[in-house]
This record gives C-alpha cells, sequence and structure tokens, in this order.
C-alpha cells in the first residue's frame, strides 16, 4: 500500500470526520481468463486499519483492471485510445461516425468496455495513417457541420505533412549514409535538411530572386555551398552534388523541394511543365547563421537576375564542372578556384 495524498473528510468507515489517507494498493486479478495486475485507489481510514472506495475510485480501478487486461492482451488501452482521438481534435461521436461505429462506441472503448481485436486494429491504422483519416472524414463531409469538418481536416492535414516529411526527410538522408564520411563530397558539413529548407525559403523569399524555378535553384543551392567553403572551409548545407547536364545538382533533390516548407507550384510551360519555387509566409531562418545568410545574399546579388541558360552557362564554366566526369560526384575542392569570391 502506497499513500499518495491525504484529504479530510467524513470518513464513512468510521462515520468520523479525519483526514482520509488515499493510497494505492497493487491488486492481481483475473479478467477474461487472463491473470493480471494493476494499481487500484482507495481511501484507508487508520481508525478502522480499512480501505474503502467511492464510485468515482470504483470506476477508475475498473478502468485500471481493463488497461492491465489490454497491455497483457497487445490492446491499446484506454488512454491510447484517447490520445489518438486527440490527435485529430475529433470528437468521440464524430469519430464513431468516421468509423461507421456506433455513436457511443469510443466512449465505452475509453472508459469500461474492453475493444475486440478488429476495432483495436482499424485503430491503430488510424492513429499511424491520418491519410486514411482524411479520406474517411471526406467520405463523412455532409454528415459533419461544416467548422467540425474544417477542424478535423486541419489537424488531418497536419499530421499527413508530418508524417510526409518524416518519410521523406529519412529516404533521403538514406540516400547520404554511403557520403557523409567523405569531406570532399559534404565539403565538411554533416547533411541539416532543417538548413536546406531555409536556404531555399530564403532564396524564394527574396525579392531579387527571379523566375525560380528548379533548375536555376539548384546552382544557387550549389553555388552556396561552394562560396561558403571557398570562404569558410565549409559548406552550409553538407549536400552532395553530381555533375549533370544542367549543371550541379544535388543527390535526393526531387524529395527535398517536396517536404511541406517548401512552397513550389507546377506551371504549364507548354510542351513542358516548370516547377517555380514561392515566398512563404514564414520569414524566419533559424537554420541559417548570420555568416550563411551573407553568403546567400551574395549569391542573391550575384545570380538573382540572371535566367535559367545563364546560370547554366556560367556553371558550365566553372572548373567543378568542367574537371568532374558526366555524373560523377563533384568536390568541393574545384571550390578553391570558384568564379567568385
Amino acid at each position: 500500500m502506497k499513500l499518495i495524498n491525504k484529504v479530510r473528510k467524513l470518513c464513512t468507515c468510521c462515520m468520523e470526520e479525519h483526514d482520509v489517507q488515499i493510497v494505492l494498493v497493487r491488486e492481481s486479478n483475473v479478467y477474461k481468463g487472463t491473470p493480471i495486475e494493476y494499481d487500484a485507489e482507495y481511501f484507508y481510514c487508520d481508525k478502522a486499519d480499512e480501505t474503502y472506495a467511492d464510485e468515482q475510485q470504483i470506476s477508475s480501478n475498473d478502468i485500471a483492471m481493463k488497461n492491465a487486461y489490454r497491455a497483457a492482451s497487445g490492446l491499446l488501452t484506454a488512454d491510447q485510445i484517447a490520445t489518438i482521438r486527440t490527435r485529430y481534435s475529433i470528437s468521440q461521436s464524430d469519430l464513431c461516425l468516421l468509423l461507421g461505429w456506433g455513436a457511443k462506441t469510443i466512449t465505452r472503448y475509453e472508459s469500461h468496455q474492453v475493444q475486440d481485436i478488429a476495432h483495436d486494429t482499424i485503430l491503430r491504422k488510424l492513429s499511424s495513417d491520418p491519410e486514411w483519416f482524411l479520406k474517411l472524414l471526406t467520405g463523412a463531409k455532409n454528415s459533419l457541420s461544416p467548422a467540425s469538418y474544417a477542424k478535423y481536416q486541419e489537424a488531418g492535414t497536419t499530421l499527413f505533412e508530418q508524417d510526409h516529411d518524416l518519410y521523406l526527410k529519412s529516404a533521403i538522408m538514406a540516400k547520404y549514409v554511403r557520403y557523409q564520411q567523405n569531406p570532399e563530397y559534404t565539403g565538411n558539413a554533416a547533411l541539416s535538411l532543417d538548413t536546406v529548407v531555409d536556404m531555399i525559403r530564403y532564396y524564394a523569399n527574396s525579392m531579387k530572386v527571379t523566375s525560380l524555378y528548379r533548375v536555376k535553384l539548384m546552382k544557387l543551392l550549389w553555388y552556396a555551398d561552394a562560396l561558403s567553403y571557398k570562404r569558410r572551409g565549409h559548406a552550409i548545407s553538407g549536400m552532395v552534388y553530381r555533375a549533370l547536364p544542367m549543371g550541379a545538382v544535388p543527390i535526393a533533390y526531387e524529395s527535398i523541394v517536396d517536404l511541406s516548407s517548401i512552397r513550389c507550384e507546377e506551371i504549364d510551360m507548354g510542351e513542358a511543365i516548370g516547377y517555380q519555387f514561392l515566398p512563404t509566409e514564414n520569414k524566419e531562418y533559424p537554420n541559417l547563421s548570420s555568416e550563411d545568410q551573407s553568403v546567400l545574399d551574395d549569391i542573391i546579388g550575384q545570380f538573382g537576375n540572371t535566367t535559367k541558360a545563364e546560370i547554366v552557362e556560367i556553371m558550365h564554366q566553372e572548373d567543378a564542372y568542367t574537371k568532374t566526369a558526366p555524373g560523377d560526384i563533384i568536390q568541393f575542392k574545384y571550390a578553391l578556384t570558384l568564379s567568385i569570391s
């Protein structure tokens, strides 16, 4: 028995008013054939040396027992079910509506009733798959109030973007593992995708950068890393670049530009689709030092108004490109002969 608090009250055990202890008692039980142990809360009357429980404690102890059974059986606990629901900011009844369950099902699962395996599997999928939640939400749109639908959609979209970014970042980092031990490839910098995002937003938010499409952006990123290496002995981002026909391009660039904090819009250019990078509302760059921003400002001053063709042509004249075989990794030693200082 463990003392957790005291409260002065009329003790229903001895029928006197005094300080009554609130204690936890480790209990053993068998529920649905499964032996379990759990902590139950009681009042303890030291005058009568007895424990007793009020209605709230009886209910809480019942949940504690069933949560112990859930844990022993590999099922979600009541608290875990509640956490899944609150992640989406959705009410108990509306979640039942999305899942096609009875209106009080989630209420019961978050309290006294143990869910079956089939419902447990559905709740686990909901927890790990916000994209599925958004699909369910779309199907139930006409049954929800506009305000509720908008709130749930915002919560689901935010979770989906977070999961999307986590997947992308893991995939990107996996592609960089083999290069991380070679400073000639990384420019003496550890890859920071948060820094890369800030670099891209810094360029996109600048009024001095025009026509920021993908090819131009790739060159601006390389020039910033190369100039930083030339001046300070290390790049800004830690990205590794290949020499492709249009110049320097970072490894996994397709995934990098798809990170949710970057605004990119497809533009119909007739025979092809262009990818234009747009300003963001966020004008803060916590992952860029003042020295980093100075390098970026110099790159903007040099190339901000250039066209794609112009910056590609300039890049093609750099030692980093002319001395690197097509498709090979560009070594940062060539940044020492960069055309700008």
